[in-house]
């Protein structure tokens, strides 16, 4: 062959793989969906080289492999070569090629570099020819195109290899930018959603028309109530009427919405009222944007629409409720007003007696006045989030000790029957407030039940939870009545609230609330005709097993024993009904377990049974004396007494304390005043031995003299502060438990500091530097993160 015609054969031969290479560019351009432009790329390289089968890997932004196709394989073939036994080392080689790569016998290279051997999907003879050339994008590796078994089991030629590589650089502008499609789409995509499943209604309207280009979900849902089922969108705009915030109403038949608005105007909640010609409206907050075109002007308007309904109802909500607060307030205050009214105008001529029952009359309303506002205080917390709750492993059987003291003290007629179920664990509550929550059932139960008819209280287990149930056997209350915030007591088809109710509504709603918080639900069914209302809440059953602590069945009969106590016992005697309410209430909350009766002679009994720490006694009790009684008590056990009188003249304030009277406060007196002084009284009770003393503690070098309050380290005396004294007195004297803050903000502090960690965290620390201990490695006081402390067992002392 001359040189003339090879030279016109070679140029034919450029001309021809040209012509390919432009028509497979032109294929894989047709199309911007990602896998469609991957299988044309790779059809079109095994084409252009005469290979029998490829595959296209493209790589992730981690550099692991995202998309992995095949080309002259069956999908089984395909599955079989990337299942390859540690495959992905073979993936991971070729992965890292930046330059093409052309091998003549691809199993025999695998081979010698030590790498899994793959099956190739068909027979091949002696060598497998391969080829690889990487996909650059803008210099950067985005993947590969393998091929592999030459046609005529030959080998790829350095023509083949230069045809693969300029096809993977066409290639890889086409893979970048349907790979950018992808993303917009799924970006699309993500942002379309997004509006559509708005709790906002949004309407994209034509500047110039009026007609809405786009709305979503809810903006349909808004103006469903508008339209016939049979009017399309553009016809309802046609028909409705728009009255704005300032009172202008624009009829849409005549003005596009766009218009309406004002087509330069940007409007920021405005209240609109959407109405069509029968009379039905819908009211919405809008707002609207005007989109700017190209030149300046408005291309389109987007209107966002907040339904006002939930808001009206909410407001319609609160409404009833302050009806309901004011009623529930004006009672009390109609009866202080009118025995007030009716003192005042008999000054002169009214018997003492008669003076003391108005005062009594205007006491207890007072007292009603303040609970009611307690409650409202609470709902306000509620509502913001802000109530203080702090759960914690609580033996429910305690829980309705404390509701049934408080119903016994504040003279309740009638009845508790308790039937708890036997195994009971111990739940997760805040003490306190579970004890309000419950007291408050047995209340609104015993006002809907006739005299003499007992509440039945009872408990059992429901999964993770403990239900605890409260019925009442009175009043016909329908089925459905239930407790929401803000409405009181709504039954299921409205109409007005049952009778003795309203009184109730408050603090049920606070009861809820307080439940809710601690992660249990508040009930109420009725049973039918006579046979009144059962409120059930809920709470969870602490896991105390796993938190290293005692798992115990709850008492059975509802009353405990002194074993059950973990808190400081008190027992208050008072003729007053009302003062044992309030001394329970502010007992319970300072921390204290309080055991009220108005019966001296029960006296001898609970103090065999509760074995008090102390004894608030009222100085007049019904058939004995104040005094009289104080004796009988010492000489049944060496404890503080506290006299709690109306009567503060001198003589009957020397006379208590020569008798052995440990204070004497004169009523009325405050929460604060009388825990204070109760804490104060036990502090000396224990330094004049009123109170057993535990044995001394002993751990490594470190002792605890309680007798002679000192504290020692390798013999050297420490002096402590009281409120250092007294943590570690507490910390000691439990040791092996957990003390939280809380219980030891209540010991140590003399008023209510619940919450205020950060004054125990500053003691412990002063305590710990001066008796030697380091936090980060202790040998005495143990951190329980957001917990609380505690101390590990003392050595054993023996006599010699």
């Amino acid at each position: 062959m001359s040189p003339s015609q090879e030279l016109e054969r070679e140029n034919a031969a450029l001309r021809d793989r040209l012509t390919r290479l432009s028509e497979a560019s032109r294929r894989i351009n047709e199309s911007l969906d990602l896998d469609t432009v991957l299988q044309g790329a790779l059809d079109s390289a095994r084409s252009l080289t005469g290979a029998g089968y490829g595959v296209i890997t493209l790589l992730e932004d981690t550099g692991r492999i995202g998309n992995f196709l095949s080309s002259g394989m069956t999908p089984e073939e395909a599955r079989r070569i990337w299942d390859t036994p540690d495959g992905m080392r073979i993936f991971e080689y070729l992965g890292g090629l930046s330059e093409p790569l052309r091998i003549p016998d691809l199993l025999g290279r695998l081979r010698e570099m030590g790498l899994p051997e793959i099956s190739p999907p068909a027979p091949v003879g002696s060598a497998l020819s391969f080829l690889a050339a990487p996909v650059l994008h803008r210099g950067e590796c985005a993947g590969h195109i393998f091929v592999a078994g030459k046609e005529d089991d030959g080998e790829f030629t350095a023509q083949d290899q230069e045809t693969l590589v300029l096809f993977a650089s066409q290639a890889a502008l086409v893979i970048a930018n349907a790979r950018r499609y992808r993303e917009e789409q799924r970006v699309r995509k993500d942002l379309e959603t997004l509006i559509d499943t708005s709790p906002v209604g949004v309407v994209v309207f034509d500047a110039h028309s009026g007609v809405p280009l786009s709305f979503n979900r809810e903006a349909r849902r808004i103006v469903d109530g508008l339209r016939d089922p049979d009017q399309s969108p553009e016809q309802l705009l046609g028909v409705m009427t728009v009255r704005r915030a300032d009172g202008r109403e624009v009829s849409l038949d005549k003005l596009p919405l766009a218009q309406a608005l004002g087509q330069a105007e940007t409007v920021r909640a405005e209240r609109i009222v959407m109405q069509v010609p029968d009379g039905r409206a819908v009211t919405a907050l809008v707002n609207a944007t005007p989109i700017q075109a190209g030149d300046g002007g408005v291309q389109s308007f987007v209107v966002t629409l907040q339904d006002l309904a939930p808001l009206e109802e909410l407001e319609s909500m609160r409404a009833d409720f302050l009806e309901t607060a004011s009623h529930e307030l004006r009672m009390p205050l109609s009866s202080i007003k009118g025995s007030a009214d009716a003192a005042l105008g008999r000054v002169g001529s009214m018997e003492r007696a008669e003076i003391a029952q108005f005062l009594r009359i205007i006491e207890l309303q007072a007292d009603l006045m303040q609970d009611l506002i307690g409650d409202l205080l609470d709902l306000a917390r509620i509502e913001t989030g802000t109530l203080s709750l702090h759960p914690e492993p609580t033996e429910l059987a305690a829980l309705v000790e404390e509701a049934k003291d408080g119903f016994v003290s504040a003279g309740g007629r009638n009845g508790l029957e308790v039937e708890l179920a036997p195994g009971l664990p111990w739940v997760m509550a805040d003490r306190g407030r579970v004890a309000q929550v419950l007291g408050n059932l047995v209340s609104i139960a015993a006002k809907q039940s006739p005299d003499g008819l007992p509440v039945h209280l009872s408990a059992v287990l429901e999964g993770t939870h403990v239900a605890v149930s409260v019925s009442d056997r009175g009043r016909d209350v329908p089925a459905g009545l239930a407790p929401r915030p803000f409405r009181g007591f709504s039954r299921a088809g409205g109409g007005a609230r049952g009778p003795g109710m309203a009184d109730s509504s408050l603090g049920l709603a606070v009861c809820q609330g307080i439940v809710e918080a601690l992660g249990g639900r508040l009930r109420s069914e009725g049973d039918g005709a006579g046979l009144g209302v059962r409120f059930t809440l809920t709470l969870p059953a602490a896991d105390l097993a796993a938190a290293g602590g005692p798992v115990r069945a709850a008492a059975p009969s509802g009353l405990l024993g002194p074993e059950s106590r973990e808190r400081e016992r008190v027992l208050a005697v008072d003729g007053d009904p009302q003062t044992r309410r309030y001394v329970h209430d502010a007992l319970s909350r300072a921390g204290f377990s309080p055991t009220v009766t108005g019966d001296p002679e029960d006296v001898p009994r609970l103090m065999e049974e509760e074995e008090p720490h102390l004894v608030l006694l009222d100085m007049l009790l019904p058939g004995a004396g104040g005094i009289e009684l104080m004796n009988t008590i010492l000489a049944m056990a060496d404890v503080p007494v506290i006299f709690l009188s109306a009567y503060g003249e001198d003589g009957a304030v020397a006379r208590a304390f020569d008798m052995g009277a440990a204070d004497y406060v004169v009523k009325p007196f405050s929460a604060t005043e009388l825990t204070a002084r109760i804490r104060a009284a036990l502090r000396r009770g224990t330094a004049l031995g009123w109170s057993a003393l535990p044995d001394p503690y002993h751990l490594g070098d470190l002792s605890i003299d309680y007798a002679e309050r000192r504290v020692t380290v390798a013999g050297r005396t420490v002096q402590l502060a009281r409120r250092e004294y007294e943590v570690l007195y507490r910390l000691s004297t439990l040791a092996g438990r957990v003390v939280t803050h809380d219980q030891l903000l209540q010991w140590a502090w003399d008023r209510e500091r619940r919450g205020e960690h950060a004054l125990v965290r500053n003691v412990v620390k002063t305590l710990r530097g001066k008796i030697g201990d380091d936090a980060e490695n202790p040998r005495y006081i143990f951190t329980e993160p957001r917990v609380g402390y505690r101390m590990v067992k003392g050595e054993e002392t023996v006599a010699e």
